[in-house]
């Protein structure tokens, strides 16, 4: 179900529009939707589309998007969960910017995040993503330069990054984890490259669960049956997914 609802009066007036779309995916996300959108809808350069795309939700987070009432949010539905990347390759397929940002519904952006990304892929036409530092609450997520060495050891870029639609190669929908890390792998394995802003362009708030689970670094790397405790599942979880992002992309 496509449902297309809006509002005119928190748009910055003052902005430009841009030739990018933004993506929203969310699943129970409408507690911070609303926040999200409204720093979405104050950016000095606008995007020319917006969409949410709603994974199956419980909370109904349509009344959001009614709430708001800007005619130039479209909602998508999906009537049952399919996961994050399902939710993020329809809505790249429901827009045409020749920008994307796939936007974590619980992620806010400083007023000139579109603006500076998209002036970094303008200022490097070689790359075909823009990525930034974060917050992911009060933890400082730092990037560093891209570099495809580096990015098969570990991925150091969120999937709240600029990306030109005509190198985007989709999302892999049959990952549950580390999706954004595959990505990034198969389009330097297609020939692209990113480019980092040493900025932090957004926050993201931390959840027990949905997208923004994280867990200290030290959980991963701690001898769990050398000292007798049982391995906490989101550990196992995340030690599967890398294990089929590591055979997939042979390394």
């Amino acid at each position: 179900m496509v449902e297309s609802v809006g509002y005119a009066h928190e748009s910055n007036p003052d902005a430009m529009n841009s030739a990018i779309a933004v993506i929203i995916p969310c699943y129970n996300h409408a507690r911070i939707l609303e926040r999200t959108l409204r720093a979405v809808l104050a950016q000095t350069l606008q995007p020319a589309e917006i969409v949410v795309v709603d994974d199956g939700s419980m909370d109904h987070p349509e009344s959001v998007i009614k709430w708001i009432a800007n005619p130039r949010i479209r909602f998508i539905r999906f009537d049952q969960n399919r996961g994050a990347p399902a939710a993020r390759n329809e809505g790249a397929r429901g827009t045409t910017s020749p920008f994307m940002v796939f936007l974590d519904a619980d992620a806010e952006l400083v007023p000139d995040a579109l603006q500076t990304m998209l002036a970094a892929l303008d200022q490097h036409p070689g790359a075909d993503f823009a990525y930034s530092n974060f917050y992911w609450g009060t933890k400082l997520f730092h990037g560093k330069p891209f570099d495809v060495d580096e990015l098969q050891k570990r991925n150091f870029i969120h999937t709240s990054s600029l990306i030109r639609r005509k190198a985007f190669p989709g999302f892999d929908e049959s990952l549950k984890k580390l999706q954004d890390w595959d990505l990034w792998l198969t389009m330097a394995e297609r020939g692209s490259k990113g480019t980092w802003i040493d900025r932090v362009l957004y926050t993201v708030e931390p959840r027990h669960e949905g997208m923004s689970r994280w867990l200290p670094k030290i959980m991963y790397l701690l001898p769990w049956k050398q000292v007798g405790l049982k391995k906490p599942k989101e550990v196992e979880r995340y030690e599967a997914a890398e294990a089929i992002v590591r055979k997939k992309h042979g390394i």
